[in-house]
């Protein structure tokens, strides 16, 4: 049931809606009445990372939980997009906006929320927000949606040791930050545990997002030509959009590319490069966002550190490419490795 708390608002709302959003990055999925919800009751909304929605990742896994929520609980969403360039004013700007219609939850995408989070939350106590990738902010309406991404990427590790025959591997970084560095960490020691001869080349696209670490396919595919040239034949790429440039480059070459977030491998734009991608270390954004949603529909709503891991089953591996699938060697030392991080005879580092 929904929470007496939330705002409802009719009719012309949706008019205004478009008009304020429209100052604070525009809206890719606009408010749009369901014939079930009489009163014009609106649920989840989102508010994009750098890339936006098309990135074929991060993003994308968002969407994917909007639309699971939307579907279920018949009731308006909306998810907006990022704007160049903007400040912690322009993403404060943009949630309360949501918050003022009525959206509950109200989740940014991505650690570069945290500071609008943490304003906007105090601001409408009773709108639950929701913030993916940071763990900073604490109130009492605020869910921090935080991953183990080191356990997936150490599986990751484990994939690219066991498909190497050159014995160099790489790794490219969208940008230098702590979050990716989980990544970086889990990989590398995933590689060397499982064989200590193989090299890992690591690079970072840039130091700051508003480089566009996360958002220049170009980037990516500049760095993963320069790791190919050096003989790496598996690339793994935790970049975000810039993550496309990898695997385009690792297909053009003929080598591995191990894709990030979301299952590439089914992502329609890398159809043309799906063959080259040998899996993806996921991390179920989606789940994490519709299980907020459901949580206020509920009436009881998620707050606090909410982490998905091995163990939750909220990180891992896909397997949708059937050669990956069908190396029952490579399963074999992906499960076993899988069951001593659960266990805790792996400890996965994150830096």
């Amino acid at each position: 049931m929904r929470r007496i708390s939330r705002i409802t608002v009719a009719g012309a709302a949706t008019a205004s809606l478009a008009l304020a959003l429209s100052a604070c990055g525009g809206t890719s999925t606009s408010a749009s009445g369901s014939s079930s919800d009489a009163k014009g009751d609106k649920g989840l909304a989102i508010a994009y990372d750098v890339g936006g929605k098309g990135d074929q990742s991060f993003n994308d896994a968002a969407y994917a939980g909007l639309e699971e929520a939307k579907k279920e609980f018949s009731y308006d969403t909306a998810d907006l997009e990022p704007t160049e360039g903007e400040t912690d004013a322009d993403k404060q700007q943009r949630l309360e906006s949501l918050a003022k219609q009525g959206y509950d939850p109200v989740i940014g995408i991505g650690y570069a929320y945290a500071p609008a989070v943490k304003e906007a939350a105090a601001k409408f106590p009773d709108t639950t927000f929701g913030i993916v990738d940071d763990s900073t902010v604490e109130a009492d309406n605020v869910a921090d949606l935080v991953f183990s991404e080191e356990e997936a990427s150490y599986l990751a590790g484990v994939a690219a040791a066991r498909s190497t025959k050159t014995n160099v591997v790489g790794f490219v970084g969208g940008v230098d930050i702590p979050l990716i560095h989980k990544f970086q960490a889990g990989f590398a020691q995933g590689v060397k545990d499982t064989d200590p001869k193989v090299k890992v080349l690591s690079q970072y696209l840039t130091q700051t997002a508003d480089e566009g670490g996360f958002s220049s396919p170009d980037k990516g595919k500049t760095a993963a030509e320069g790791q190919i040239e050096k003989k790496a034949d598996v690339v793994y790429a935790a970049a975000g959009l810039s993550g496309q440039g990898v695997i385009e480059a690792a297909a053009a070459n003929k080598v591995w590319a191990i894709g990030v977030d979301s299952d590439q491998y089914q992502q329609e734009a890398l159809a043309n490069y799906k063959d080259s991608i040998l899996t993806s270390a996921m991390k179920d954004v989606a789940k994490a966002v519709y299980n907020l949603a459901k949580s206020v529909e509920d009436g009881k709503p998620e707050t606090g550190i909410v982490r998905g891991d091995l163990k939750t089953g909220e990180v891992g591996l896909s397997n949708s490419n059937p050669k990956f699938a069908d190396n029952t060697e490579l399963q074999d030392a992906i499960k076993t490795a899988k069951e001593k991080i659960i266990s805790g005879e792996i400890k996965v580092k994150s830096s």
